[in-house]
């Protein structure tokens, strides 16, 4: 663990402690400003961060998951019953994520052409914004909704959801 300082203009504060996030396992952020006031000087303990954690794959991810086609059932009636999109739960988008990922990992090791990788993204980034919103239900674990590994590959956090909400049902 060690300590960083910087010293910055006040515009450019957030910029600088984000960045510091984003490189580093980072502590609290202390601020004070030069004697001059001019300047902030921002104080963040930080270590390295851990070496990457792989996603969950497919097989360890779905394990548990009912057929592909009881899925479907599950969230044509949920989708029916909740005709306005935003009276679904978390529930929904993640089952409908995790279902149509695993229909694009059918269609890409059958090596078929389809829109399914596509709209599995879309799901995806759906369950994203959802878990980003801070309703705090996702595990985060190993990757939080915000990280980088997550918004880089939001199908790979959808395995990653799946495999922990699955263990508790």
């Amino acid at each position: 663990m060690f300590e960083i300082r910087v010293i910055s203009n006040p515009a450019d504060t957030d910029r600088v402690t984000t960045a510091l996030r984003e490189a580093f396992a980072t502590g609290a952020v202390r601020h004070s400003y030069t004697r001059d006031r001019k300047r902030h000087i921002v104080y963040v303990t930080a270590d390295h961060r851990p070496e990457p954690v792989a996603w969950p794959t497919p097989q360890q991810a779905y394990a548990l998951a009912p057929s592909i086609i009881s899925e479907i059932g599950w969230t044509a009636d949920r989708a029916r019953r909740h005709l306005n999109a935003s009276d679904v739960d978390r529930e929904y988008w993640l089952r409908k994520a995790a279902l149509l990922d695993r229909m694009a990992l059918d269609d890409e090791t059958a090596r078929l052409h389809t829109d399914v990788p596509v709209v599995a993204l879309g799901a995806a980034l759906r369950l994203l914004e959802i878990d980003c919103s801070g309703d705090g239900q996702y595990s985060g674990d190993p990757y939080w909704p915000e990280h980088p590994a997550s918004v880089a590959d939001p199908r790979g956090y959808v395995r990653q959801e799946y495999a922990a909400w699955a263990k508790h049902q």
